[in-house]
């Protein structure tokens, strides 16, 4: 196939060279464990985001620690391994590598152009999110914490797009200052842990017209969907981590630690810090990084405000890494529209979701985003599988076993949300069928052809008129020549 079928995003593409890549504990591990650290992780972890009595822990520690584990895994194995081993194998990134499940055509919208779009998603929820935790330094008023919502995602699109290189630097450290948080309340509230009571829980916390307790397969739901809808985007990203891995022992160990070890860690301390702040009988809830909660279990109004700013001065970063992927994805999708263009409209969309408060519904928000991204790792999965565990290469067109899968992966997945259906543990259901539809479809033949991304052969050059070959061919034939000359005393390269 000739390489002028290829988009320019895709021929254009070059892999990130051996040599630029590095350990996975100097990349992957702590990139990833800065994700599951950031505060609006953790903050509804007790709850899982729903409004179920008691939340995770309305069967007790055991079951809701179990459950997070369960989540923890899935998001390695299944959402992040296979990207993550694709970015390895290829060195390019995610919006190239897609083309072999969603085609060159489809690539364009999916999953490169998806995860822009999300990404200011989340942008809203950071924005949502901190200025919650800084308005109480203000005076706690809703125009202040509007204000704060608009400046924050402003600020955070404006570095993203122009400045990443300089958050970048301190962006390593300021990962430490939740993790001492966690430390710090752990360390407070331990002690009424062993009177924690699942049964008092769940009674405190029943409303009339309000959802029950949760049975134990629904809090294990609950945990799967929470936490998996939280990542998806991240483990579709594994690519992108996955081009800066040296071998797949890095891969591996790089989601082990960074999302495994680091989800469990972050979310199971914010399970035990609710669960022995009830212990301890502190009029507290369950979202264990509002400053109410943190005030309460240090003892003062004022340390839980100083803890508030410091998990808003950690999430900066975040805000502007979810800009600037964003941006690259837009530069690369829309290159013919001025980023402070794309940006600016992104950025406006992520305000509204700030300033009005739905960004604040982190359940709604992970139900999206799992279901966008779970039949993407799902399908992107089998992909591989069949592909003898490498990429297949650029697909032509709009490969219709990815979209098909995507469709109607996306439409489980958003199911409960529209309640259309109840279905458990929503983001892991999404991905399953994304992965079975695109097997069958694939096997069906649905799969449209691969491209070759080898440099288009040269244009023959127009043939001389009479006469004028004869001349000019020893010419020639000189000049070729010399090149051939010159590579015999060279070296061959390793």
């Amino acid at each position: 196939m000739s390489n002028g079928m290829l988009p320019d995003y895709v021929s254009m593409a070059k892999p990130n060279p051996p040599g630029n890549r590095a350990p996975w504990y100097k990349n992957t591990a702590p990139t990833y464990a800065g994700i599951f650290l950031w505060f609006v992780f953790w903050n509804k972890m007790a709850s899982g985001g729903a409004d179920a009595a008691g939340g995770v822990l309305g069967q007790g520690l055991g079951t809701a620690l179990l459950g997070l584990v369960v989540a923890a895994l899935l998001c390695h194995f299944l959402f992040y391994l296979v990207p993550g081993l694709f970015g390895l194998k290829t060195g390019l990134p995610l919006y190239v590598v897609g083309t072999s499940t969603y085609g060159v055509q489809g690539g364009f919208l999916m999953p490169g152009f998806l995860m822009g779009i999300l990404q200011f998603g989340w942008l809203g929820v950071n924005a949502y999110y901190s200025s919650k935790a800084l308005a109480p330094l203000f005076g706690g008023s809703q125009a202040v914490q509007i204000v704060i919502a608009i400046l924050w995602a402003a600020v955070a699109a404006f570095v993203g797009l122009k400045g990443i290189q300089y958050v970048a630097k301190v962006a390593t450290f300021l990962p430490l200052i939740p993790l001492v948080i966690l430390v710090v309340m752990l360390g407070k509230t331990m002690g009424g842990i062993g009177d924690f009571s699942a049964e008092k829980l769940v009674a405190a916390t029943t409303v009339e017209g309000g959802a029950a307790g949760l049975s134990v397969f629904g809090v294990i739901a609950l945990c799967i969907t929470y936490v998996v809808g939280f990542f998806a985007t991240a483990g579709a990203a594994g690519v992108d981590f996955g081009t800066n891995s040296k071998d797949e022992k890095d891969v591996q160990m790089g989601g082990l630690f960074g999302i495994a070890l680091a989800g469990i860690v972050a979310g199971g301390a914010a399970i035990l810090i609710a669960a022995g702040a009830f212990g301890k009988g502190l009029d507290a809830g369950l979202d264990t990084a509002s400053t109410s909660f943190m005030g309460a279990v240090m003892g003062s109004e004022g340390a839980g405000n100083t803890m508030g700013l410091l998990l808003a001065i950690a999430a900066f970063p975040p805000a502007c890494f979810s800009s600037f992927i964003a941006a690259n994805s837009f530069k690369t999708t829309l290159p013919k529209v001025d980023p402070f263009i794309s940006v600016g409209v992104g950025t406006a969309v992520s305000i509204l979701l700030a300033v009005t408060g739905w960004a604040g519904d982190v359940e709604s928000v992970f139900f999206v985003i799992g279901a966008a991204f779970g039949p993407v790792c799902g399908a992107m999965m089998v992909d591989y599988f069949l592909s003898g565990k490498q990429w297949a290469g650029p697909r032509a067109g709009w490969n219709l076993a990815g979209w098909i899968s995507w469709v109607v992966g996306f439409g489980v997945g958003m199911a409960p949300l529209v309640k259309i259906a109840d279905i458990p543990a929503a983001p892991l259901m999404a991905f399953i069928v994304g992965a079975v539809l695109y097997f069958i479809l694939a096997k069906a033949g649905l799969e449209s052809k691969v491209l070759s991304m080898a440099p288009a052969p040269a244009e023959a050059a127009p043939e001389p008129a009479a006469g004028e070959a004869k001349a000019s061919e020893p010419e020639e034939e000189a000049e070729a020549a010399e090149p051939e000359e010159e590579a015999e005393g060279e070296e061959p390269s390793e």
